[in-house]
C-alpha cells in the first residue's frame, strides 16, 4: 500500500466518524465567546467606557490581540484531535486490522500525518471565523480599525493556520507515544490548562524563568503567531522577550518531530492485540 492510498484510508477513519465535527463544533462555540468576551471589553477599555488598572492595549494592537483568540485559548482542540487520531485506534483496537493490511507502519502513521495536516487547515479555519468575525464586530462596533487592510493582520491569520497543523502533529505524535487514551487525554488537558500557563505565569514574577518557559509548547505557539492574549496580560509584568515568529514555529516544529519520532521507536512498532 502505497502512502496515498494509506492517507485515503485514514481520511476515511477520521471523516466517518463524529470525533471530529463534534471538536470542530467546541471550537467554534468557545473561541466565538472568547473573542466576543475579549473584543467587547477590550474595544470598551480602549475608549474609556470601561475602567482599567493599566494602560489599555493599544487601538493598533486589538485587532491581533482579539483574533488570535483562535489560537491562543483553541490550540488545544487541533492538539486533542491529533492525538485522539491514534490513541482510538488502541482503545478500539482498529490498529490491528490496519497494521495487516498495511505491515509497513510508517506508511501508516505517515498517513496520519498527511490527513493531521488537512484537519489542522480545517480546524485552523473554524478557529479564524469564530475568533475574526464577532472580534472584527465589536472592533467596528466601537469605531476601531478591524486590520483588514493591513498586511500584518493576512500575516497573522496565515500563521494561525500553521500553528494549528503543527498543534495536530503533535497530538499525533504524543497520541503515538501514549497510547492509553485516557492516560493521553488527562495529560494534555493538565499540561496545557494547568503547568504550563502556571509556569509561564510565574515567569512574571521570576527573574530569569522566562528564559525557560518562552520555550514551552504553547509560549512557542503563541510566538509563532506573534500575538496573544496571554502575551498581552503579562507583557507589562515580564522583562524577556518572547521569541521570534519563526523561532517559535521551529520550536514547535521541533516538539512534533521529537513526539513522532519517539512514538514510532518506543510505541509504534511494539506488538498490538
Amino acid at each position: 500500500m502505497s502512502l496515498m492510498n494509506a492517507s485515503r484510508s485514514e481520511a476515511t477513519k477520521q471523516f466517518s466518524t463524529s470525533m471530529w465535527w463534534i471538536l470542530a463544533i467546541v471550537l467554534f462555540v468557545y473561541v466565538a465567546f472568547t473573542a466576543s468576551a475579549l473584543g467587547f471589553v477590550f474595544s470598551a477599555s480602549a475608549t474609556g467606557a470601561l475602567p482599567t488598572r493599566g494602560a489599555p492595549i493599544s487601538p493598533d494592537g486589538l485587532p491581533a490581540t482579539i483574533y488570535s483568540a483562535a489560537t491562543s485559548v483553541g490550540y488545544v482542540f487541533p492538539l486533542l484531535i491529533g492525538t485522539l487520531m491514534v490513541t482510538s485506534e488502541f482503545r478500539h483496537k482498529t490498529l490491528t486490522p490496519t497494521f495487516l493490511a498495511t505491515p509497513r507502519r510508517g506508511l501508516v502513521l505517515g498517513g496520519k500525518v498527511l490527513v493531521g495536516v488537512l484537519l489542522g487547515v480545517l480546524y485552523a479555519l473554524i478557529g479564524i471565523v469564530a475568533s475574526v468575525g464577532p472580534g472584527a464586530a465589536f472592533l467596528a462596533g466601537f469605531g476601531f480599525d478591524t486590520g483588514f487592510g493591513s498586511s500584518d493582520t493576512w500575516a497573522l491569520i496565515g500563521r494561525m493556520v500553521i500553528s494549528f497543523v503543527l498543534w495536530v502533529l503533535v497530538g499525533i505524535g504524543v497520541g503515538a507515544l501514549v497510547r492509553n487514551q485516557v492516560g493521553a487525554i488527562v495529560g494534555v488537558l493538565v499540561f496545557t490548562q494547568f503547568l504550563e500557563p502556571i509556569g509561564r505565569l510565574a515567569a512574571s514574577f521570576v527573574d530569569g524563568l522566562g528564559n525557560v518557559t518562552r520555550f514551552l509548547p504553547g509560549a512557542a505557539g503563541d510566538a509563532l503567531v506573534g500575538s496573544s492574549v496571554f502575551g498581552a496580560a503579562t507583557a507589562s509584568s515580564t522583562s524577556t522577550d518572547p521569541l521570534a515568529w519563526w523561532a517559535g514555529g521551529l520550536v514547535l516544529l521541533g516538539y512534533a518531530v521529537v513526539f513522532l519520532v519517539l512514538g514510532h521507536l518506543l510505541s509504534w512498532r511494539r506488538d498490538v492485540s
